[in-house]
């Protein structure tokens, strides 16, 4: 290896990182800006980082899991990705996902029904019949706080009602390659609500490209208003991460049936890295969010690792 001498560490590094990026040299601006670019740690590309993560390494309580990153289109890590399995309250992007496309008025009142309640597992539900929301209150519930009543009446007020939206929601997941999944309902209550965790990140990716879905569903506590009494509803996001500042999270829902498990889906940023995590079927009610922090844990040691062999590289 040709030593490189006369230069400080963080120009060598600084260069090795152009080269990663593929970036010419004579590419990048005089002066400030190409001191600024030469002090920041090389670029890992996911198919280097991926060469050095030991999955034995990783110890997950979730039976399906993927880790994707979503910047390279890379599979970092996959456990049963392929598996059908029932995915419960995630179905809830997808509802969001039909009516954003559909563009209906989402200022439009809407009134919850008997008709809206879970005759499948008996669920509670903070929304009494009555209560009048908007289009838009009901989506972000929905998405927050994983409301099913909300969710339900979003597919009952659907051009065509509930079976129309049901078939709207299989188109949408044909037309997102989603081969392997199938929609029966609007909430996921209902167990043949099926995908795979490879199909999900297809499902994230999707969702993450719509600005109120980003939002609604990274809100960690809100309220929304009852019309009809004039009443204020306070909420909390399902998932606890979105109220961590340890954690950058741009879209996540979470999902629990008996037949699904506890389940978690995240698009969110790792050591400047974007990732969709994908945890399906967890066993217990706070270990979707242990593997998330597992996962954490384990790419950013992986990452420290690969450029403590770039900063040997540059010292050579």
């Amino acid at each position: 290896m040709i030593a490189i001498r006369g230069l400080s560490r963080n120009v060598v590094a600084g260069l090795i990182s152009l080269a990663l990026t593929g970036t010419a040299i004579g590419d990048e601006p005089p002066n400030s800006e190409l001191a600024t670019a030469t002090t920041q740690p090389a670029y890992v590309q996911a198919s280097e980082l991926v060469k050095h993560l030991n999955p034995d390494k990783l110890f997950l309580r979730s039976s399906n899991a993927i880790i994707y990153d979503a910047r390279d289109g890379q599979i970092l890590y996959g456990r049963e990705e392929n598996k059908r399995t029932p995915i419960a309250s995630l179905t809830k992007l997808m509802t969001a996902m039909v009516i954003l496309d559909a563009k209906l008025p989402l200022d439009e009142v809407l009134q919850i029904k008997r008709a809206d309640r879970d005759r499948l597992r008996g669920s509670r539900s903070r929304l009494p019949y009555g209560t009048k929301l908007t289009r838009k209150d009901a989506l972000l519930i929905a998405l927050a706080a994983s409301e099913n009543r909300a969710a339900a009446a979003l597919a009952r007020t659907y051009p065509g009602g509930k079976k129309a939206f049901v078939e709207a929601m299989n188109a949408k997941a044909k037309e997102l390659g989603m081969d392997r999944s199938h929609f029966v309902d609007s909430t996921g209550l209902h167990d043949k609500n099926v995908s795979t965790a490879k199909d999900l990140v297809k499902m994230v990716e999707a969702a993450h490209s719509y600005a109120l879905i980003r939002e609604m569903s990274t809100t960690g506590r809100n309220s929304i208003t009852d019309l009809r009494r004039g009443r204020e509803m306070e909420f909390l996001n399902t998932n606890r991460l979105v109220r961590r500042k340890q954690w950058d999270v741009e879209l996540s829902k979470t999902g629990y049936i008996a037949a699904s498990g506890h389940c978690l889906v995240m698009q969110a940023t790792i050591a400047d890295r974007p990732l969709v995590i994908v945890l399906l079927n967890s066993w217990g009610k706070l270990s979707k969010f242990g593997d998330a922090n597992r996962i954490k844990r384990w790419l950013i040691r992986t990452e420290d690792k690969v450029q403590r062999l770039h900063d040997q590289f540059a010292s050579s």
